[in-house]
């Protein structure tokens, strides 16, 4: 399969989803315009997130091949861009174990995989963390599209948890998805939570910027 891989990627290369030209995944000078998110304030239950772009343009293109094209090749760069994100912040590196929000059973069987799985994993192996599949979803309606009263109602289950998790999603756009994710392993006993996405939507969206202002308590924001 790598094999296959391989010759097909010589014959039909990647091409930068920004100008088309022969990249993987993203030219240098595609990858120079891809902003940094606003600051904002984690979603209610997270200690603390990070967040690799601001998305939009480029970055929400790259989310797009591996969430719908079934890009697997885009994972890696993603997963290095989140690991970067989270070196220097206060606890992200020291967590226990990393998982991640897990996509619905008919997106996964449509797909073949789990994106977010993919991600998760890729992340935990750069951060030399286990990597498991703690959350289950209950069942409801998918989150892409869904108006934000909708992705409020998402609901997931903990297997388990320990003191310290990560989680990691593609891309958070109420914060909805984060916080289902942190309340289910707070139930099962984390006594911190973080979260790492590789896009953030315009602050315009949900919470202000918190430039300047303390970080609330985790029980202290909206969704």
């Amino acid at each position: 399969m790598r094999a296959t891989t391989a010759v097909l990627a010589s014959i039909f290369p990647l091409r930068c989803a920004g100008c088309g030209v022969a990249a993987e995944p993203v030219c240098s000078e595609c990858a120079d315009t891809l902003r940094l998110p606003d600051p904002a304030a984690p979603p209610r239950g997270v200690d603390h997130w990070v967040a690799a772009f601001a998305y939009e343009g480029v970055a929400a293109d790259l989310i797009a091949r591996v969430k719908y094209r079934a890009m697997r090749a885009v994972i890696p760069w993603l997963a290095d861009a989140i690991v970067d994100a989270l070196v220097g912040e206060p606890g992200t590196t020291a967590v226990d174990v990393v998982t991640w929000a897990p996509t619905t059973a008919a997106r996964r069987r449509a797909r073949g995989f789990d994106h977010g799985a993919l991600l998760g994993r890729a992340v935990a192996r750069r951060l030399d963390r286990p990597g498991r599949a703690l959350l289950r979803r209950e069942p409801g309606p998918p989150q892409t599209g869904s108006p934000a009263r909708a992705r409020s109602a998402v609901r997931f289950a903990a297997r388990a948890s320990p003191p310290r998790a990560l989680v990691v999603d593609d891309v958070a756009t109420t914060g909805a998805t984060l916080t289902a994710a942190a309340l289910a392993l707070r139930a099962q006993g984390a006594a911190e939570v973080f979260a790492a996405t590789a896009g953030r939507t315009p602050t315009s969206a949900w919470d202000p910027p918190i430039s300047g202002v303390a970080r609330p308590p985790w029980s202290g924001r909206g969704e």
